[in-house]
């Protein structure tokens, strides 16, 4: 890289690290936080995850069309950022008092916000880096492990502080996301603009994307093969993983104790995720974009399974260690499956719909229905059934998902 992508990198870098250190601070402990400082039941827990999700479902598919149409712009960037910011104030001063008064009415107000500033926003963030790197000649993984390393950073400290006083992780989740801004408005996108940097032609020209085309997507059978898979192998994965903090806190002699437990295990895990990042390219260099996310998938429902067999705290806690592995696989393998597979000027709307937007579609129903299985059957019995669900999924997802190119897909790339 010369000196000024080299730049972008570190001012992008810092970017991703700062976004994920305040999603961290805010919502690494936030099962917990609901349950034990708001005193939610499972049910009323899993109804917030799935309002969160209706809610998310409005604002992603949005996000990915504005992103695509603004290209290299950095207008939504300055918004999730600005959002970054208020979380703080937000968690504190409105939507905990809303929940203990009106649950409902917290319950909806948080989902609209933390879907704008979060759920959405990290799809923003994510692909515009994403295109940016193969604009500047960068690997999207080298970037995107700054991100785990903040959300580890967080993670590290979030259990401590949540036991002194939960808010101190809030007050400290709008200071990081003054780094966010500052590193967004230092990045010069004009920069590549001008020097009509255009790689494989991935960038696209504001004037190429448009509604019509977007739409059509849609009606493609390898975007829903590619939705199938997220829907059925990493949207179930995600519902398991809401209140998977409330059950490991469960297994230790204390609740205190639990907590920092696991923030001190999620920051571990998200350092080995960040090393992970680094080596995931390589590994789905080697065995394609299909097979690196069947891989994941596959990673996936072991440690679904695992948790429902696991009944002490070392084995809960190799459980949770498998997070560190299948995610950057999963998340490299999407990128490239996209790449490969579509037309990359709408791959922030790919990702951000076929993605993200899916896994709310599942999250907003299936939140609910888990949260009471929680409530009557237990964690094991329901995380053995979840588990059943993922396996057969990723059977299904042998068959529908594209192998693309299959030369291609082999191939070293910029990712």
């Amino acid at each position: 890289m010369n000196n000024s992508n080299n730049t972008k990198y570190w001012l992008l870098s810092c970017a991703l690290f700062s976004f994920f250190l305040t999603w961290s601070f805010g919502f690494s402990l936030f099962p917990i936080w609901l349950n034990q400082t708001i005193g939610l039941t499972g049910e009323q827990t899993g109804i917030i995850f799935s309002i969160s999700a209706l809610a998310a479902l409005a604002v992603m598919p949005c996000y990915g069309y504005i992103q695509d149409k603004l290209g290299l712009g950095k207008g939504l960037l300055f918004t999730v950022g600005a959002l970054l910011f208020l979380s703080g104030p937000f968690f504190i001063f409105i939507y905990g008092p809303l929940l203990i008064s009106n649950f409902y009415l917290g319950a909806i107000l948080g989902a609209i916000f933390f879907s704008a500033a979060f759920s959405a926003g990290v799809g923003a963030v994510e692909t515009y880096v994403e295109r940016v790197s193969r604009a500047a000649d960068f690997e999207y993984g080298r970037a995107r492990m700054w991100g785990s390393l903040g959300w580890a950073t967080a993670t590290f400290f979030a259990g401590y502080l949540f036991n002194l006083d939960p808010s101190y992780n809030f007050i400290l989740a709008s200071i990081s996301a003054c780094i966010f801004l500052v590193s967004i408005a230092l990045l010069n996108s004009d920069e590549l603009k001008n020097d009509k940097l255009d790689v494989d032609n991935t960038v696209a020209k504001d004037n190429e994307v448009n509604f019509k085309d977007a739409v059509k997507i849609l009606t493609l059978k390898e975007f829903w093969g590619f939705a199938t898979f997220i829907m059925g192998v990493s949207c179930v994965y995600g519902v398991y993983d809401q209140q998977f903090p409330i059950y490991f806190s469960s297994l230790f002699p204390t609740q205190d104790e639990g907590n920092a437990m696991y923030g001190y295990l999620n920051s571990f895990q998200v350092f080995l995720e960040a090393g992970g990042m680094f080596l995931a390219p390589f590994i789905v260099n080697k065995i394609g974009a299909k097979n690196g996310l069947l891989l994941s998938g596959v990673i996936m429902a072991m440690r679904i399974v695992g948790s429902g067999y696991a009944d002490d705290t070392v084995t809960i806690s190799i459980m949770k260690l498998l997070h560190a592995a299948e995610l950057p696989i999963m998340l490299v393998a999407i990128f490239k499956y996209i790449s490969l597979t579509f037309d990359n000027k709408y791959s922030a709307t790919i990702y951000i719909v076929g993605f993200q937007f899916m896994s709310q579609v599942i999250a907003s129903g299936l939140s609910v229905v888990v949260g009471s299985m929680y409530d009557t059957i237990g964690f094991p019995e329901t995380y053995k059934i979840l588990g059943a669900i993922v396996s057969a999924f990723v059977v299904i997802s042998y068959f529908v998902l594209s192998n693309g190119n299959s030369k291609q897909a082999l191939a070293p790339q910029k990712i």
